[in-house]
């Protein structure tokens, strides 16, 4: 006669709950981050050192110049250019928002819509109060030309997003199903994911939805290179962070990067944190150097903004060797089967 097993004893309510409110951490973590950051980006967007110009020598344009600049303070940065070449060079080098062409009977305000849209309306709406005052309406002239699919300039923001959470979504998977890989081996499934996440963005962004109707080799160039620098820096975070490598990439990737690309409000109509990322966070620079390859025939700055997506790919590879040395001396922990499988339930939720 055969002894009957004894059922596992069930786990108690305490340390159930306890199970619980472990696995709730992440989720409150990126909550809390979310509203800490889209809120601090977004909340208020008022215009600092918005940089404009009137068009013209004479003393009633300098002394228009003088009179915005000094009714609205450290909002504006006005100053006045020789003429409307000039203007319009500045303009196309994204040295400006809007140039303001003085006239009794057609006032008109140079603008480029392709560098930021929402910029370009706080502009207008600074000389449709001078044109107001004129009791004549504002013409707006655009220099850029906004791709078919894209009439807004928003196209490309959703396109960084694409990107990104293609990426650092990636970088869960790779890290828990290929832990028992070698980190160069992981290094290069990397290298072909982010190849396969930018080939996707530039073929719905192209020829899909036509958010990029023109130089989609360079766009997908800088995609990659976007993509590749994501991928690289979570691969090697994963070694040290593991399980909270997804709210890791969170924060570098979309609490800090989204919010300080340029998408939604470039530098001057966001408070001086984010303000200041923008110079040198990896979003910026896609999105960009983007801009700059579609509207600006890849001036205005796309040398600068290559730097900075090879800075971000170079840390990347820099933190990888960091994984690999510590790898090396036999320090990285193994992930249990169960810990392996909720890091990646967790990217695809995210």
């Amino acid at each position: 006669m055969s002894t009957p097993r004894n059922p596992a004893a069930a786990p108690t309510l305490g340390h159930s709950l306890k199970h619980l409110a472990i696995h709730l951490i992440t989720p409150l973590l990126m909550c809390l981050g979310m509203a800490l950051a889209y809120q601090g980006a977004f909340h208020q967007p008022e215009p600092h050192h918005l940089k404009v110009a009137v068009v013209g020598t004479t003393p009633q344009a300098q002394g228009l110049a003088q009179a915005i600049q000094g009714k609205a303070g450290d909002a504006l940065d006005v100053r006045t250019v020789d003429d409307r070449a000039a203007a319009e060079q500045q303009l196309r080098d994204r040295d400006l928002v809007g140039a303001f062409v003085p006239d009794a009977r057609n006032p008109e305000l140079i603008v480029a819509k392709g560098n930021s849209d929402t910029s370009v309306v706080a502009a207008t709406a600074v000389f449709t109060n001078v044109t107001d005052r004129q009791g004549v309406p504002l013409h707006v002239t655009d220099l850029t030309t906004p791709a078919e699919g894209d009439p807004t300039g928003q196209g490309l923001f959703f396109l960084l997003v694409a990107l990104s959470i293609g990426s650092y979504a990636s970088v869960a998977v790779i890290g828990a199903a290929g832990a028992g890989l070698s980190m160069k081996v992981r290094a290069l499934v990397g290298v072909a994911v982010s190849l396969a996440v930018s080939v996707i963005g530039i073929v719905t962004a192209g020829p899909v939805f036509h958010v990029v109707d023109h130089d989609l080799a360079a766009v997908w160039a800088l995609g990659w290179l976007y993509s590749a620098g994501i991928v690289l820096i979570g691969i090697g975070l994963h070694t040290f962070l593991r399980k909270w490598t997804t709210l890791a990439m969170m924060v570098l990737f979309v609490m800090l990067n989204f919010t300080s690309s340029g998408g939604v409000y470039r530098p001057e109509l966001q408070n001086a944190f984010f303000g200041a990322l923008h110079g040198f966070w990896t979003g910026a620079g896609f999105l960009e150097g983007a801009r700059s390859v579609l509207y600006f025939d890849g001036g205005a700055g796309l040398g600068g903004h290559v730097v900075t997506l090879l800075v971000w790919l170079l840390l990347g590879g820099a933190v990888m060797v960091a994984a690999a040395m510590y790898e090396g001396r036999g320090r990285r922990p193994v992930e249990t089967p169960e810990e392996a499988e909720e890091e990646m339930e967790e990217a695809v939720a995210v």
